[in-house]
């Protein structure tokens, strides 16, 4: 792919998972259940009521994915650390064997010549921190700070990047206000509070990280969306204001110092939960920004559905099987905004994927040539944005395996690789084979092969 050569020569070519989406072994070695455990078993929650029981069991499996890994050629791994495996009541006790397991999984990915990429929290908080209030209280947010400590000082002396959290607009909003993922609450003054608390948590873990390890590179993740009205009416192009609030400045205004955005404050109604310093706190400078990215949102006005009052309005073109637009530019987009209106000195694409219905076919392969093509758009994308000057240092795809999609159970598959969840066995798709290809024919791949 020529349109890939404005990628940097050091460019980071790596794949994404999370804890409770594959490891299972949930009742196992110690780990404790956690929000996710709970709101599995709520009647209703989980499309044909799966749960991460077993998932891909990567936790007994995980010398078989870095093999894979390494057939795939790639650099490095984004995998998310279980709060609950490693400090089973959410503070307190550290759980040895919770912590030793990621302290192998560590050693196997550097022995293959996999960077590893640990996230810190992707949404499974111990069921006991939940019970004495979750995100929507301080004490959760301290909690996370302490916990981060203890992974930063048994893992920092071989691990350099640090991702906090994974996507905390999906743990505030659909998780507290929406109420279709854990812990299941439709609750605005929880879900402000979550938010808040979120970005508290994520400033003190940073500063808890490079106590911890001089040198650390720390970021956060965002999942982030263009915001585009459906016509050029007043109405929806308010809404598209609205949306770009709930959905972008909300998430990224605070982390970058310019405090919450007084717009969606009017809107929420719900005074924040500061304390002097605060801010400051949630301002912790970022090494660099994760970018997660999946569709755009065109809206229309919808002043009497839910906030922000702006619903969704189906774009003509290629959807995924989530029913998601394919909208490539929408990725350049993204990157341009981070760079020119936030300023962002490093930015990954943390996750981007698509799930299509795969079928195995008789003699075992599975080919996916929609995932294939999905992927190359989004480098191309990747590759424009970098060409005008956005400082993107690498590409995670979503995800290396398919997965738990959590409230989508395991209907919908993402992965480069399939997964039979009867019998555990692991297939490199052609989008995975595809994927292996880039990587060979980057800079990288050629520097690697010289």
């Amino acid at each position: 792919m020529n349109d890939l050569n404005a990628l940097p020569a050091d460019f980071t070519w790596g794949v994404a998972t999370s804890a409770y989406q594959i490891e299972g072994a949930v009742s196992e070695d110690g780990r404790s259940p956690s929000i996710w455990d709970t709101f599995s078993r709520t009647a209703g929650a989980i499309d044909n009521g799966d749960h991460g029981d077993i998932a891909c069991d990567h936790y007994h499996r995980w010398r078989e994915d870095i093999a894979l890994m390494k057939k795939l050629g790639v650099d490095a791994y984004r995998f998310s650390i279980a709060w609950p495996r490693v400090v089973p009541g959410g503070s307190g006790q550290v759980n040895e064997a919770g912590l030793g397991f990621y302290d192998r999984l560590v050693d196997g990915l550097l022995e293959a010549g996999i960077t590893p990429f640990p996230t810190l929290y992707h949404w499974d908080l111990p069921q006991a921190l939940q019970d004495r209030g979750g995100w929507p209280v301080r004490e959760t947010a301290e909690h996370f700070a302490a916990y981060a400590a203890v992974v930063a000082d048994r893992l920092g002396d071989r691990v350099r990047d640090w991702a906090t959290l994974n996507e905390p607009l999906c743990s505030a909003w659909i998780g507290h206000l929406e109420g279709r993922m854990a812990p299941g609450l439709t609750d605005l003054t929880a879900a402000v509070n979550a938010s808040y608390h979120l970005h508290l948590g994520y400033g003190l873990a940073t500063q808890a990280i490079r106590a911890a390890v001089p040198g650390a590179r720390v970021g956060i993740v965002n999942n982030l969306s263009p915001c585009e009205p459906a016509t050029d009416s007043d109405a929806d192009r308010a809404a598209a204001v609205r949306a770009d609030g709930h959905t972008n400045r909300w998430w990224l205004d605070p982390i970058h110092g310019r405090g919450y955005p007084q717009d969606m404050l009017d809107l929420y109604g719900v005074a924040l939960p500061e304390r002097p310093g605060d801010l400051e706190t949630i301002a912790a400078p970022l090494d660099w920004l994760g970018l997660n990215y999946y569709f755009r949102n065109v809206v229309a006005d919808d002043p009497t559905g839910p906030l922000p009052h702006a619903k969704q309005v189906e774009a003509p073109g290629r959807r995924t099987a989530m029913d998601w637009e394919v909208c490539a530019d929408g990725l350049e987009q993204l990157l341009m905004r981070l760079t020119d209106d936030y300023g962002a000195r490093s930015i990954y694409v943390t996750e981007n994927g698509s799930a299509y219905p795969d079928v195995v076919k008789p003699d075992g392969t599975v080919d996916d040539p929609e995932r294939a093509r999905y992927l190359e758009e989004h480098l191309a994308a990747c590759a424009r944005a970098a060409g005008k000057g956005a400082p993107l240092a690498g590409y995670f795809a979503w995800s290396l395996l398919d997965n738990f999609e959590w409230a989508y159970g395991y209907d919908k598959r993402f992965g480069l690789i399939h997964v039979d969840y009867e019998t555990q066995r692991r297939t490199i798709k052609g989008s995975g084979h595809r994927y292996a290809d880039i990587i060979r024919s980057s800079a990288r791949g050629a520097r690697k092969a010289a």
